[in-house]
């Protein structure tokens, strides 16, 4: 009889022990190990129903390789198409992860309805009646979709073989198990090797798999850390739940940008795509309120017009209190540093919070020109002007950096009736026929003295 042989694992990074310890060498996790089995056979489920390819491969100069050009599927899902760099690739494995209850579920089974193709939908979350009440709420052209609830990956396999679709979505890669491997669906062996299946099984077939992938407390995706590393695209779909609007985000992708998003609006008949988010993310205001700036950011390709808004007041409780929703913290002490110390400003017995309205987390640099301004609008209780907007990056010694595709942005805002774009002095601006004005700021000093004389 043959020795089981165990290992210890950790849950969060994948990492292999010999012996349990408090916290993992590789990622110093504490509590995260747990004791699993290792097979002596290695998962051979997609190679046991089509009989395993014996040829070779071998080495080629890299001039004697035939480019093939890859079957890329319109997913009728412009923003899903924008952030996966033109559509789905044949034979791709795409990872998508976000937080429970999002719409990922929602988004993936929209798109397979909406595909002219035979698609399979592969749930071990969900029965087959409640995949059923959520179709029914989506506006769908086609009725091709196979809805499998299954979580052995044998199984699912055999149903691939005789379905024979087009694209499969399997929801989620945590629930599936295999027979050959002695562990609980959601272990670190069990992922790994289902996933491993999927990837054998897509590049022989040319078949695209789009895993969804739950995420832990801290929002990395649940499972070991190879999983990412393994498939092709990962994805990230965000959002607060009390918010209408979804973010689609790119975090690795090997045939497209990373600095693409999507965006969403969830809806009583599922999500719909945003085409044009700057009418939607910036309200128009009757009155005109202090510690309230626009800027204009850029996410991959597209600009976007965002809020800023700002509020400076006495700290109460003795410390001074610095919060941020949708900005970087740090990034907010480092530009209320720079206001004390290049500026004059005494902020240190101030109260600061910043707040990026719509729901989305800015991490673009440009941001920081309107950071400031409606702190300094907040601060001195002056309000800017609706038709004011604000792109550029604040240096450590109060200059005004330069930012790229100036004039890009400089459109955008020109459509929306924006009157005045502040920037840098030192950005690359062509000179053409715009309404709107180009203002040009050098230092701190200079945006006090435009804004408020």
């Amino acid at each position: 009889m043959n020795k089981i042989k165990k290992s210890f694992f950790c849950q969060n990074c994948g990492a292999q022990h010999v012996k349990w310890q408090g916290q993992c060498n590789t990622c110093k996790e504490w509590n995260s190990l747990l004791e699993e089995i290792i097979s002596n056979e290695s998962s051979q489920n997609w190679a046991a129903l089509n009989q395993r390819d014996n040829s070779r491969s071998s080495a080629l100069q890299i001039n004697q390789i035939r480019k093939s050009n890859e079957t890329i599927i319109n997913s009728s899902d412009q923003e899903l198409n924008r952030v996966l760099g033109g559509g789905i690739v044949s034979g791709s494995l795409i990872l998508l992860s976000g937080e429970p209850g999002v719409g990922k579920s929602t988004l993936l089974l929209q798109v397979l309805m909406n595909l002219n193709l035979k698609t399979l939908y592969v749930t071990g979350e969900e029965s087959q009646n409640q995949i059923k009440l959520r179709a029914e709420r989506i506006k769908s052209s086609y009725n091709s979709c196979y809805i499998l609830n299954e979580t052995l990956i044998e199984n699912i396999f055999d149903q691939i073989k005789k379905i024979e679709p087009s694209i499969i979505i399997v929801d989620s890669i945590q629930t599936l198990k295999s027979i050959n491997i002695e562990n609980s669906p959601g272990s670190v062996s069990q992922i790994k090797g289902c996933a491993e299946d999927f990837i054998k099984f897509s590049k022989k077939t040319s078949t695209p798999v789009i895993l969804v992938g739950h995420i832990t407390k801290d929002g990395q995706i649940a499972g070991p850390k190879i999983l990412e590393h393994m498939v092709d695209v990962v994805l990230h779909f965000e959002g607060d739940k009390n918010n209408i609007y979804r973010i689609l985000r790119a975090k690795k992708n090997r045939y497209g940008s990373t600095s693409e998003i999507g965006i969403y609006m969830m809806e009583s008949t599922g999500l719909s795509a945003v085409s044009n988010p700057n009418e939607l993310l910036i309200p128009f205001k009757e009155e005109f309120l202090s510690g309230h700036a626009v800027a204009c950011i850029l996410e991959g390709s597209r600009p976007l017009m965002i809020e800023v808004q700002a509020l400076v007041s006495s700290a109460v409780y003795g410390t001074p209190q610095r919060t941020s929703n949708g900005f970087n913290s740090k990034r907010l002490n480092m530009l209320l540093a720079v206001l004390e110390k290049r500026a004059g400003f005494a902020l240190g017995t101030k109260d600061v919070f910043i707040n990026i309205t719509g729901g989305i987390s800015v991490e673009d640099p440009s941001i920081d020109l309107a950071v400031i301004a409606a702190i300094l609008s907040s601060y001195h209780d002056i309000c800017i002007s609706q038709d004011k907007c604000f792109s550029a990056e604040i240096g450590l010694s109060g200059e005004i950096r330069p930012i790229s595709k100036t004039d890009q942005r400089i459109k955008e805002c020109s459509k929306l009736g924006y009157k005045n774009f502040v920037t840098s002095n030192s950005s690359k601006i062509q000179k053409t026929n715009r309404k709107t004005e180009i203002i040009t700021v050098s230092k701190i000093e200079d945006l006090i003295t435009y804004l408020f004389g």
